[in-house]
């Protein structure tokens, strides 16, 4: 794992390097990102050319995160830490990538940027160390640090927390990765992001000692196998473009898994839903930054709405929820036309709505959730809508923070927050029964 003291540190920087140094090398290697982040994931699967995905102990809970690692066919897995090590849940350490490199028993090396920091900063990895037990602190890595500076501090820093120095990426504004309101540009974005990656692990090839790092990996243990695929019993469209891109991986395995066939649509260029589908998947993503695209595309809306008003087993969660609003504003404020499949408009705020981690509880069956169940959710967004209805309780873990949200029937849920399907309830198998039930009614 590579972790941080906070973000900004450059973790995605040093692990999109990595990767592709491993993948120059033609070591085999798997990616993995802490947290319910999206935008990380998709440059390592840029970088790779394969799925990464998401190990999230709040979401998924421990066994989830085993059966995600599990899925590992190469031999590397390179996780990408989240925030701080240590800040997890309501400002406790729980599901940190500190709790998620204990559960897995994986080595963590440390992203430092030194800025002018010296024995200070010894200090404070010396303070990492000993603030859980076991650490898992294996070694370090100064980013965005000047080849003399490295020479200053690497024999203090390994003097005084007797943790290897295993090389520095020097500034490298050529480099860097650009940012916007919900973090960095998506990978797809960026027209350069290859040339600035080759020119990252081209430089971790001089001074980082890659061997070191492979070495540490082996201390990790083996992952279980992986679970084998259902057949066939259902076909469930699942939304992916540039204004649809926040899948979790693992969400499309667990409904692989359960039975059904994902096949992919785009609601920006595609003139309808695909034929022959038994569910519907709408995603979150950037909406907001394609409502006049998406408006226009009238015989997707159309197609879209047509197939939610006859109840096709649906889940549309955030920006996949915005889209079946009646409307949905655009950065600058323009209101533009969407599916009207729900009542309400979409509208944007200058701030993070409801943003972190939270809970959700059905008074009532739906879809996705049985009478009482409680499963854990995730919420990030600035956009706001203004019917988010009301179906279900939803609560910040260790605080009073509480409100109604989201639409949940038989055979829907749309609402805000994002869930995850391989956590503890199985909500892919309950789409999948509900999608092959709906099969067998419309023959």
């Amino acid at each position: 794992m590579l972790t941080a003291m906070a973000s900004g540190s450059g973790k995605t920087t040093v692990t999109c390097a990595l990767l592709a140094a491993m993948r120059g090398r033609g070591i085999p290697v798997q990616s993995f990102k802490c947290g319910p982040d999206y935008i990380d994931p998709m440059f390592h699967t840029q970088v790779l050319g394969v799925p990464s995905r998401n190990l999230d102990l709040f979401l998924q809970g421990p066994a989830g995160v085993r059966r995600t690692l599990a899925r590992q066919e190469a031999n590397f897995a390179l996780v990408e830490g989240a925030m701080g090590y240590y800040d997890g849940v309501g400002g406790t350490s729980d599901a940190s990538a500190w709790q998620t490199a204990d559960t897995a028993g994986i080595p963590a090396v440390l992203v430092l940027r030194p800025s002018s920091s010296g024995l200070t900063l010894a200090a404070q990895v010396r303070g990492l160390q000993s603030f859980r037990s076991p650490s898992r602190l294996a070694g370090l890595i100064l980013n965005g640090c000047k080849s003399s500076l490295h020479a200053y501090l690497r024999p203090l820093l390994e003097r005084e927390t007797g943790l290897p120095v295993l090389g520095y990426l020097p500034p490298m504004e050529e480099a860097v990765l650009p940012s916007r309101h919900l973090g960095l540009l998506t990978a797809g974005e960026i027209t350069d992001l290859s040339a600035r990656i080759e020119i990252l692990a081209a430089q971790m090839e001089r001074t980082v000692d890659i061997p070191a790092l492979l070495a540490l990996a082996e201390a990790a243990p083996e992952p279980a196998a992986a679970p084998v695929p259902a057949p066939v019993r259902c076909r469930i469209a699942a939304a992916r473009d540039e204004a649809f891109c926040f899948l979790y991986e693992d969400n499309l395995d667990a409904l692989r898994q359960s039975g059904a066939e994902v096949v992919f649509f785009s609601p920006l260029r595609d003139r309808e839903l695909p034929p022959g589908i038994d569910g519907l998947y709408l995603a979150g993503g950037y909406p907001e930054l394609h409502a006049r695209e998406l408006s226009r595309n009238e015989t997707m809306r159309e197609s879209v709405r047509r197939a939610v008003a006859a109840e096709l087993p649906t889940v549309a969660e955030c920006g996949g929820f915005l889209y079946l609003q009646q409307t949905l504003e655009d950065e600058a404020g323009t209101p533009w036309p969407m599916a009207g499949a729900l009542p309400g408009a979409g509208f944007r705020t200058e701030h993070l709505q409801r943003f972190g981690y939270l809970t959700l509880t059905a008074e009532d069956g739906s879809l996705l959730l049985r009478r009482g169940e409680t499963v854990p959710a995730h919420e990030f967004h600035y956009w706001d809508c203004t019917e988010n209805g009301a179906a279900l309780a939803a609560q910040k873990p260790g605080r009073e923070t509480a409100w109604r949200c989201g639409f949940a029937s038989p055979n829907l849920y749309a609402a805000f927050p994002h869930l995850h399907f391989n956590g503890q309830l199985p909500l892919a198998r309950r789409f999948a029964d509900r999608a092959a039930r709906w099969r067998e009614e419309h023959p």
